[in-house]
């Protein structure tokens, strides 16, 4: 076995499980990153993934990897830049205990991530949200279940994995109704719900009848949704609710859409930018700024206040002090 394997391992069950504590979404992100990362170099030298060295994945190697993530298999750039903070990540951690190839590693950790457009997010509109969360079959159980999802996440602006995590515990109705989540790097928040949201989830909860540690939105057979099947019951969805509201056809309907239509209707009621960063849970309230550029009524208003261009231009001139002096008699 080489020198890169234990590391390797030590990496997983030392300095991300025991160390920083991080989610098992990170755990799974960071595994997949190096089974390919490990079976291109397979295929590239034809050692086993144990026997690799630290000199087999010198940066030439790693920035030959990162390019077949993009052009063979279609990743994007965003994906291609998650994929280099994992394997920079590692080598952070083995350059205290590899010093004896820290040119190899300095050379990795001076890849750059890779610039990449930002595009404006995509949001649905009140009746657009109305017209999805009214699409499932409310006679059917999945229906009903689907209804009450698709209402929650709109309302509380959950991300996928957090409202898919919840569980029959973390529901809180009656006076100050909310749920209860962990969101990224373990930070924990309550969100409120309005009634419409409480009633559903009431309702549902009801038929449910789950245990405090089950899954509010289980499957059939009781496990917890994954989220393929949520995205694949949202494409469903939304085809029926296009054809009451034919805009939808325009959208790209994904779970996390809901997430920023809920942002965009608490920016456009007026709620400060720090309070919406707290709803969602970003760690930095920078990341708000995002629905401020896609606010295009914001953006309107702030047109309407600048001086028409019918206006001949001129500059100030102070009254004259006699005249100014009869004025204010």
């Amino acid at each position: 076995m080489s020198r890169v394997a234990p590391t390797l391992q030590a990496f997983f069950t030392e300095r991300l499980t025991k160390q920083r504590r991080v989610s098992p979404r990170t755990v799974a992100s960071y595994r997949d990153t190096f089974r390919l990362l490990l079976r291109f170099v397979q295929e590239r030298s034809g050692k086993e993934p144990s026997m690799i060295e630290w000199d087999d994945l010198d940066e030439p190697v790693v920035a030959s990897f990162l390019d077949y993530l993009e052009m063979d298999r279609g990743n994007s750039v965003r994906t291609r830049n998650l994929r280099l903070t994992a394997i920079r990540s590692l080598f952070r951690y083995a350059a205290f205990r590899h010093p004896e190839h820290s040119a190899v590693i300095a050379r990795v950790l001076s890849i750059p991530p890779k610039r990449f457009e930002r595009r404006t997010i995509t949001y649905l509109t009140p009746g657009e949200v109305e017209s999805l969360v009214g699409a499932p079959d409310v006679a059917r159980w999945e229906g009903r279940r689907d209804r009450t999802l698709l209402l929650v996440m709109a309302q509380t602006g959950l991300r996928v994995s957090e409202a898919l995590g919840l569980n029959c515990s973390d529901v809180v109705l009656g006076v100050g109704a909310h749920v209860r989540c962990e969101g990224k790097g373990r930070r924990e928040r309550a969100v409120p719900l309005t009634e419409a949201a409480r009633d559903a989830l009431a309702d549902w909860l009801k038929e449910r009848t789950g245990q405090p540690d089950e899954p509010v939105f289980p499957t059939r057979t009781g496990r917890r949704l994954s989220r393929d099947a949520v995205e694949r019951r949202m494409e469903v969805h939304g085809r029926l609710a296009a054809e009451r509201c034919p805009s939808l056809r325009s959208k790209n309907l994904h779970p996390h859409v809901l997430r920023h239509s809920c942002a965009m209707a608490l920016l456009q009621s007026g709620v400060d930018t720090t309070v919406i960063a707290l709803w969602l849970g970003h760690a930095d309230p920078r990341s708000t700024n995002a629905y401020l550029h896609a606010d295009l009524t914001m953006k309107e208003r702030a047109l309407a206040m600048v001086t028409p261009t019918s206006v001949p231009p001129g500059r100030f001139r102070p009254q004259d002090d006699l005249i100014a002096f009869l004025e204010s008699l």
